[in-house]
């Protein structure tokens, strides 16, 4: 028997559980497994639809090493591409930009449209002579990734295995379709990034809960105590946690953000914070909301990219840029106080005794819902 496959497929009740064994998080083997069986085999996100934000613009992405194109097509549609010529295999865009004509491979010029076909083959059939019978230009294309845009995350699933995304996320999908209105995004002081030294799952378990509110986020806890959150728990998609007390942030004259339309009464002091498994994690508030994507590193780094968007654009309320300046302020002050805990986790996990931990009955839910998900994947990897 290997020495991790003592992970059981089947979901132990919480009040009795342990979590995932060490492995999983300083173990570069089941990293390995883990890029394959949990983050390409399913919707995970790698970019934001706002980095494109015109037709002919694309942006290069590095996931788990395999490089990637989110391209806007001249129709406005985000496409994602395996950012690899099928010539030679050479990198094709390296910065963010505009595309100027076609995304063209420096090595030797072969050309694609913005929506991956290729379209020229300078001299490959000899000097002057630009086709070859045997260089079939609706077979070249560059490789398509399966993607998906929601809340302006750009989902993509990489071994094109996972079922669609509007039936693999109907439940959340539905639980937050009041949310389906136009998100503004808050402008170039809204989006920040975290780098933290820790593995990607601890900042997922880390949001899921409400648990360390009174320690972590004292500021917070002081009017959305923890009594009054709620634990949200789809076994097999997503879990997270809610607020009964969302506090509207207001500026000096009380001016506040507008509010999402068509919202029901539930919102005018509610809030909810969801993982959407593996590696986005959504937060909805009656007047802003935000994403989080989860760029996993290795064992023990993670990128955290966080944006903020609202529901008029920054155009429309230019008299609310100092009040969008103090909310991400406020948001990248929450956010780093769960620096310290997630890597500290992390640090805990080389603890060669540490058996997983118990789970709080009451509390831990959420986090026990996402391990066992984790467990399921990896499970079925090595079956498979």
């Amino acid at each position: 028997m290997n020495k991790h496959d003592t992970l059981a497929p089947v979901m132990a009740p919480v009040n009795v559980a342990n979590g995932l064994p060490n492995a999983h998080y300083i173990d570069p083997a089941v990293f390995a497994e883990e890029k394959r069986s949990v983050l390409f085999k399913n919707w995970s996100g790698i970019g934001f639809g706002k980095d494109v934000p015109e037709p002919g613009y694309a942006k290069p992405v590095d996931f788990l090493g395999m490089p990637l194109l989110i391209v806007r097509d001249k129709t406005g549609e985000i496409g994602v591409f395996q950012n690899t010529c099928r010539h030679r295999g050479m990198i094709l865009v390296e910065k963010p930009g505009k595309i100027r004509g076609a995304i063209r491979c420096a090595y030797h010029s072969w050309c694609y449209g913005l929506d991956g076909r290729l379209v020229s083959t300078p001299h490959v059939g000899g000097p002057g002579n630009n086709k070859h019978e045997d260089i079939k230009l609706d077979e070249l294309g560059l490789v398509r990734i399966r993607s998906y845009v929601w809340r302006d995350v750009v989902f993509v699933n990489v071994d094109g295995s996972a079922p669609e995304f509007e039936e693999a996320h109907a439940g959340l999908l539905e639980r937050w379709k009041e949310f389906e209105t136009p998100l503004h995004h808050g402008g170039e002081g809204s989006g920040f990034k975290l780098e933290v030294k820790t593995n990607w799952k601890l900042a997922v378990e880390n949001y899921c809960e409400s648990y360390h509110l009174p320690w972590v986020h004292p500021g917070l806890n002081s009017y959305s105590r923890l009594e009054d959150h709620y634990n949200i728990e789809v076994p097999g998609h997503y879990s997270g946690q809610g607020t009964l007390v969302y506090r509207q942030l207001k500026g000096e004259n009380g001016e506040v953000f507008p509010d999402f339309e068509g919202l029901s009464s539930k919102w005018d002091e509610g809030g909810e914070y969801v993982a959407v498994y593996p590696n986005v994690l959504l937060g909805v508030q009656r007047d802003h909301a935000f994403a989080i994507i989860l760029e996993p590193v290795d064992t023990k780094n993670t990128v955290e990219h966080i944006e903020l968007y609202y529901a008029k654009s920054s155009d429309d309320t230019p008299e609310l840029e100092q009040l969008r300046d103090e909310n991400a302020k406020l948001w990248k002050t929450v956010f780093e106080e769960d620096v310290f805990v997630v890597e500290g986790m992390q640090k805990g996990r080389h603890g060669e005794l540490f058996d997983g931990g118990r789970f709080s009955p009451a509390m831990d839910g959420p986090t026990h819902n996402f391990h066992a998900w984790v467990a399921d994947q990896v499970t079925k990897g090595r079956e498979a």
